[in-house]
């Protein structure tokens, strides 16, 4: 597997040092030496040193050659240490992973007893107002079965309850919540479903039918988002993140965000996709594409179907373990078609969340159909995640850039072949064959539906393992993309995903000097010293934002 990373690292005695001839350069701001440095350039060459002024690289290459030319105000001894460009995490919801550091984390409950159990104690901790948790997952429970609200009745009487499945594309509400929304009948509606049973309301919302209730739920305070944001932040910055793209939010969002960089409290660097909604159009068609050095707006995350675990991705064929039940689209084909157009006349960016194999299939030919063959668009497909075999080709054919959560597959992978049959799971979370396509492939986590790490992600795309060991050999071992390719996914093609590869995801001269130092190599380093891997450092312009204690 390291074969042709070995012979590179036996270049890597090769200077790369670019000398800069004006003398305004010589001095540095900062210098990282005695490194093991991954340029992640396009020879995946590795360096020694670094020198770094105004927040972006002036130099690169020998220890020798960067200490002697390029006197800084602070310099650091990597140690021997690997230093790699700052993670980016291509598909993500931080605006809602800020928020759920307020409610509930109902992750990991192995039943619905323990999930209320979890419930429980969090209602102690705040005794007014919603209660409001994310993170169950019926397929962790002995009989996988969706709950029902009976025992939330129960033990909240009083307080309108919303608990979000672990994906957000199923929740579980209470009478007091489905009082508050109105909600007083079984319904279903475009892209939804208020659930019932013997003609009662169960609680089970599916898609669509979660906002009418989760709209109910009061706002935060600008105060309260501010302290979440930072908190959010000061968790990435922990696991090496330094770019976040942020899929799905209101104009109205992106503006505290943009206010909070301005004043210098938030550091992360954004890259944001808008909800599909006319409001969001409307603002960014008129104040056009946002570009800074901290924020990129000019993208549309689009929904088209919902998640396999709750059965609400849309399949060319019935689920193998419901015969009766294929899964939806979220909006009419006529919707998808209409946005397309729109959102390519103005020259933004669609990404569309596709799972199942009809999703994958209508949303590509739309693509194909309003870009042509040759077009730089870069329309994105979010998740990829069942993919006919008849439909790969399409993404290559109009340039499509798949983008796609590595560990969604060791997350799913106990359960998901169960959902779609022997043969169509061999469609699904099909790295290789998604790379193929055009050559490159961005990597994310999609959290918090997985968690933040981007250590996991590295190990779930390389390894295809959970961290158990199992399954032995691999879930499709076959789709496992190399160190070289996942680490590649994780920086410069998540880069090039956002319009960004000439100014971050590699570590070379004149680009921002955003990068981590790591405990251990993960392109050296065995499955356990990936899994336990911390972050040592991490930088963003220059600046340290993180330090392990």
């Amino acid at each position: 597997m390291f074969n042709k990373l070995k012979r590179k690292i036996l270049l890597s005695c090769i200077s790369l040092s670019f000398v800069i001839s004006s003398c305004s350069y010589k001095k540095a701001d900062l210098v990282v030496y005695n490194a093991k440095i991954y340029t992640v350039n396009q020879g995946f060459e590795i360096a020694e040193a670094m020198a770094i002024k105004n927040g972006k690289i002036i130099a690169i290459g020998e220890t020798s050659v960067i200490k002697g030319d390029y006197p800084a105000k602070e310099m650091i001894n990597a140690k021997g240490k690997a230093v790699y460009p700052g993670f980016i995490d291509a598909h993500a919801h931080f605006w809602g992973y800020a928020e759920s550091l307020h409610n509930a984390n109902l992750t990991g409950a192995k039943s619905w007893d323990e999930t209320l159990k979890l419930l429980q104690d969090f209602s102690k901790t705040q005794p007014e107002g919603w209660l409001i948790g994310r993170g169950w997952d019926q397929n962790d429970w002995p009989n996988k079965q969706f709950p029902t609200k009976e025992k939330l009745d129960e033990l909240f009487p009083d307080r309108p309850v919303l608990l979000r499945r672990i994906d957000g594309h199923a929740a579980i509400v209470n009478q007091k919540a489905l009082e508050a929304a109105g909600i007083t009948k079984p319904d279903r509606l475009t892209g939804g479903e208020i659930v019932e049973k013997d003609g009662k309301l169960t609680g089970l919302l599916i898609d669509n039918a979660i906002s009418l209730v989760s709209n109910k739920i009061p706002p935060f305070t600008a105060s309260q988002m501010k302290a979440l944001l930072l908190k959010a932040q000061a968790n990435c910055f922990e696991v090496g993140l330094t770019t976040i793209d942020d899929c799905g939010l209101d104009y109205n969002a992106v503006e505290v965000m943009e206010k909070l960089q301005k004043s210098g409290d938030l550091k992360m660097r954004m890259y944001v996709m808008l909800s599909d909604a006319e409001k969001n159009y409307d603002y960014l068609i008129e104040r056009g594409p946002i570009k800074t050095d901290r924020l990129n707006v000019r993208s549309f995350k689009v929904y088209a179907d919902g998640a396999l675990g709750s059965r609400g991705a849309c399949l060319l064929h019935p689920y193998a373990d419901m015969p009766n039940r294929t899964g939806f689209l979220l909006s009419n084909i006529e919707h998808f078609e209409k946005v397309a157009k729109k959102i390519n006349e103005h020259n933004f960016q669609m990404c569309t969340h596709a799972i199942g194999d009809s999703a994958n299939r209508s949303i590509l030919k739309i693509y194909n159909k309003v870009l042509g063959a040759n077009n730089d668009k870069r329309w994105r497909i979010e998740h990829a995640q069942v993919v006919s075999p008849q439909d790969f080709h399409l993404f290559g054919s109009a340039k499509v850039i798949p983008s796609v959560q590595p560990t969604h597959a060791t997350s799913d992978m106990y359960w998901a072949e169960e959902r779609l049959g022997k043969d169509r799971i061999k469609g699904a979370y099909a790295y290789q064959q998604l790379l193929k396509q055009n050559g490159w492939i961005a990597l994310g986590t999609d959290f918090p539906v997985e968690q933040i790490n981007p250590m996991l992600t590295f190990y779930a795309a390389t390894y295809r393992k959970d961290s158990h060991d199992y399954p032995k050999g691999g879930f499709q071992i076959e789709n496992a993309l190399t160190p070289e390719e996942t680490l590649r996914g994780m920086t410069i093609w998540a880069a090039k995903a956002n319009f960004e590869e000439n100014e971050k995801g590699s570590l070379e001269v004149g680009k921002f000097a955003d990068f981590v130092i790591l405990e251990n190599d993960i392109l050296r380093a065995d499955a356990k010293q990936i899994l336990q891997n911390k972050v040592l450092k991490t930088y963003v312009n220059g600046e340290k934002v993180y330090e392990k204690k």
